[in-house]
This record gives C-alpha cells, sequence and structure tokens, in this order.
C-alpha cells in the first residue's frame, strides 16, 4: 500500500481563529456540529472535514502567515485556478474562500474518498488515464495564452506559477555543490554538475502554454468509493509544458523499471525523449538535496527529510536509468 510521504504537523480547527470559524458558518449556511481533522501535505494550517448541524459537508483549508509566511499564497495561488477551471468531477469544487490578508481559507467540496494505492497495477492505470483526461479539460477551459497577466504577481496575488522560471530556480542548486559538502548528492552529479547545468538549462528555455497541475501525487489525490481520481492542491499550479502533469503522475514508482517503461505510454513524453526526462530528475532531486541543508521552513518540522527522501528518488531512479552507480 502507498501512503502520504508528505506529512507535516497541522493545526487543528478548533485552533484557528474565531474570524474564520465565524466565516465557515456564515458561509455554509449553518453551525458546524463535526469536525475531523486530517493528516498529510505540509501545510502547517489546517484540512478538516467538516459536518454542519443541517447535514451540510464541506472541506476546509486555512493558515494564517502567523503559522508560515508562504503557505497563504499557496493557497491564494488554489483559488485563482479553481476560479478559472469552475467545476467538475475530477477536483473538488471550490465552494467559497476568505483572504483578510493574514489569514486564508477555502471551503472545497468534500471528496468521500480515501488516498489511492498506487502500488496496485490497476489503480496507477487509473491514475494516468485521469491525468491524461485532467490534461484536456484544462486545455478545453482555459487557455494559458489568454492567463499571461496572471502568470507570476505578488504575495497577495500570486497568479500561476511559470514553470520554465522554477527549472530555472534550480539552475543554482549545481552552482552551490562546490560550497555544500554535506548536501545529499552523489558524487556523479557533483563530478557532472556543469554538464548537468547546461542541461537543465536547455530544458528550462523557451514557453509554453499549458495549464498544469503540477503537484500530482498520492498526498494530493483522493479515490471516490466508485474508483474515479480527483486531483487536490491546487497552490503550485502554473503554465508549463503538457509533459509535466504526465510525468508527475508517474513519479510514485520513478524507483522501479516500471517508470522507464511506463514513458512510452505518454505522446508527450515519448515526444520529449529519455534524456529530457532524466535531466529533469537530475535537476530536481539537486534543487531539493541543496534546499534540505539551507532552507528555512517556518514551522514545517518534517520537510526538511522529506527534500532529502524524495531528492534520493529521483537521482537514485537518474542513476538506474543512466547506468552509473548511487
Amino acid at each position: 500500500m502507498t501512503a502520504p510521504r508528505a506529512v507535516g504537523v497541522r493545526a487543528s480547527y478548533d485552533a484557528m481563529p474565531g474570524v474564520v470559524r465565524d466565516w465557515v458558518d456564515d458561509a455554509l449556511g449553518s453551525p458546524v456540529v463535526e469536525a475531523v481533522d486530517q493528516v498529510g501535505g505540509m501545510s502547517p494550517g489546517c484540512a478538516t472535514r467538516l459536518r454542519c448541524a443541517d447535514g451540510t459537508r464541506a472541506f476546509v483549508k486555512a493558515v494564517g502567515t502567523d503559522l508560515n509566511p508562504d503557505t497563504p499564497t499557496l493557497f491564494r495561488r488554489e483559488i485563482t485556478v479553481l476560479s478559472l477551471l469552475g467545476s467538475h468531477a475530477l477536483w473538488g469544487d471550490l465552494l467559497a474562500s476568505y483572504d483578510d490578508g493574514e489569514r486564508v481559507a477555502l471551503l472545497l467540496e468534500d471528496v468521500d474518498g480515501t488516498h489511492p494505492d498506487l502500488a496496485d497495477d490497476t489503480t496507477m492505470e487509473q491514475l494516468l488515464a485521469a491525468t491524461d483526461e485532467l490534461g484536456d479539460v484544462m486545455r478545453a477551459r482555459v487557455d494559458a495564452r489568454s492567463v499571461d497577466h496572471l502568470v507570476g504577481g505578488t504575495l497577495m496575488q500570486p497568479g500561476l506559477t511559470d514553470q520554465h522560471a522554477v527549472l530555472r530556480n534550480w539552475l543554482p542548486a549545481f552552482e552551490a555543490l562546490e560550497r555544500l559538502p554535506d548536501a545529499p548528492v552523489p558524487a556523479w552529479v557533483r563530478a557532472g554538475a556543469g554538464e548537468w547545468h547546461a542541461r537543465l538549462a536547455a530544458l528550462a528555455g523557451g514557453r509554453s502554454d499549458t495549464l498544469v497541475h503540477w503537484d500530482i501525487r498520492v498526498d494530493n489525490l483522493l479515490q471516490r468509493p466508485t474508483g474515479e481520481i480527483v486531483f487536490l492542491d491546487w497552490g503550485a499550479a502554473g503554465v508549463g509544458e503538457a509533459w509535466l502533469d504526465p510525468l508527475l503522475a508517474r513519479l510514485e514508482r520513478v524507483d522501479q523499471p516500471w517508470f522507464d517503461r511506463s514513458l512510452a505510454a505518454s505522446p508527450a513524453l515519448a515526444a520529449i525523449g529519455d534524456d529530457a526526462v532524466t535531466t529533469w530528475l537530475v535537476g530536481l532531486g539537486t534543487n531539493l538535496a541543496v534546499r534540505a541543508v539551507t532552507a528555512v521552513d517556518v514551522n514545517l518540522p518534517t520537510l526538511a527529510e522529506f527534500r532529502r527522501v524524495e531528492s534520493a528518488r529521483f537521482l537514485g531512479a537518474a542513476a538506474r536509468r543512466l547506468g552509473v552507480g548511487p
């Protein structure tokens, strides 16, 4: 069985400020009588299933700058993206949102489901098919070229991520390796840091016009009792390449030969080729390793270890694909 690897320390719904809980009651039209806090994900805010006195159910996510200065930005981006996309069974619908400048909260559809078991072949195939469908639906609903003005932005209006800029932001990790001997990066990456920098810079060039989720992992997925996959947590969504979400959907098994075989089943991944996929894995793995020893994570005590574990998975997969030692 697979289970969420990103498990942080969350505040409870009861710990949320009264102004947020009062807003929830008003937005739902009935007082909350049951709040069941959820685990998984790295936000320090609450993630809670709610039941109201009149039987209404909803899911609330809430956080403030007092818990973490960056998480409200992710929540604001999620509000932007879900407002653009509207309603669909592939994601939990946005019911209402709250933002007073310090605290941000989202009321979402309470999806009946559990995290899917991506160790099961049938379930994994369902995820890959759902990811392809998600891409089709997003392209049909949002022409990313028409929302250029939403890319980037400010803390209060963060807009969409620019995925080429994300890749460019990984480049300094290779430059930092020489002064970070404790970064958990294998010798073969250190020895070829200049070459990997150049390969990643080439992959990061240009611009694209596809809306992408950019955070597809078991933590951010639910499977309904009827089998359908639902995509959650849109705080990283942005404009990127059509191959990004199909690649992320396969990362649960990146440490298995299945991952390499599965790439050919995606036309978008087959088109970019094995070298591009390997370069992406090395870029992400190196960036995570460097951030594991340099980032300051406010109220996110498990994030550094999560980065170490994920970095090892991605760099290990790249080593396997290249036929080099770990």
